[in-house]
């Protein structure tokens, strides 16, 4: 299965007009319809004008090989993003709502905590030193004002997330950049709640967000790492090149007699 069909179905052609004369001889055609360009990602001619013109180097990326992995690791970190900041956004809802009826939501809990600490009893876990349930106590005991802050700081932490999902989902490299700064500010926080306890959760959260620094930083050469932005820049206008060359040889040294009208 071609799933490069799929994509220019979705998205349209990537038709493209090299500046070079011998590649753009070779991904175009005159047809009685007019002409028609060669697609980069699927190999079709496409009748009419090209989609985006230019040197070769500069055309549309068609990821193949460490880049189209890199896309895909990108894209697995945004989505991951996407979902912690669903997870933050819903606990500001959660706390904006206590506020508004925390005497209804606390004659809840009191009534309720009875049944938790007998079905607790039956699994031998002791909610007392549960730090949710304590936390869950605490919560009741702040103030509106306290409430509102948190609501805010839970929001503006999820926007933070949402941000860096955008820019990574976009292959951006402003989004990388983003990424880092934000996902290493809050390493110390996720190291210093491993000194208080240790959990699956919070051990996992720490190596994926480190991994991701240092993936990045690296890979994407950041902050002048691995050769920085020279490096960086000459790798995807090399794929670049190497994209419209490939289209080129397979579109073949002569011209086709006719393109498909697709």
């Amino acid at each position: 299965m071609d799933f490069s069909l799929w994509t220019c179905a979705a998205r349209g052609h990537e038709t493209y007009a090299p500046t070079e004369p011998e590649l753009a001889a070779r991904l175009h055609v005159p047809t009685p319809a007019g002409e028609s360009w060669r697609c980069l990602r699927c190999g079709d001619f496409v009748p009419g004008e090209p989609r985006r013109s230019g040197p070769a180097d500069d055309a549309p990326e068609v990821p193949r090989g460490h880049l189209l992995r890199d896309r895909i690791i990108m894209r697995l970190l945004a989505a991951e993003r996407v979902g912690r900041a669903l997870v933050l956004l819903l606990l500001g809802a959660g706390v904006l709502k206590l506020r508004g009826s925390r005497e209804h939501w606390k004659a809840s809990w009191d009534k309720d905590l009875p049944l938790i600490r007998q079905l607790a009893d039956q699994i031998g876990f002791n909610p007392d030193h549960s730090k949710i349930i304590r936390g869950i106590d605490t919560a009741f005991t702040l103030s509106p004002t306290v409430l509102i802050w948190i609501a805010v700081a839970l929001f503006a932490y999820a926007t933070i997330q949402l941000v860096e999902a955008v820019g990574l989902w976009l292959v951006k490299r402003w989004g990388e950049y983003f990424a880092v700064v934000a996902t290493s500010i809050f390493l110390p926080l996720e190291v210093y709640e491993l000194t208080e306890k240790i959990t699956f959760l919070r051990v996992a959260a720490l190596l994926v967000n480190l991994a991701a620094v240092i993936w990045l930083l690296w890979s994407k050469s950041l902050f002048g790492l691995n050769g920085g932005a020279a490096k960086y820049y000459a790798e995807h206008h090399s794929e670049s090149l190497m994209t419209v060359e490939r289209a080129a040889v397979a579109a073949g040294p002569e011209e086709p007699a006719a393109a498909p009208a697709r």
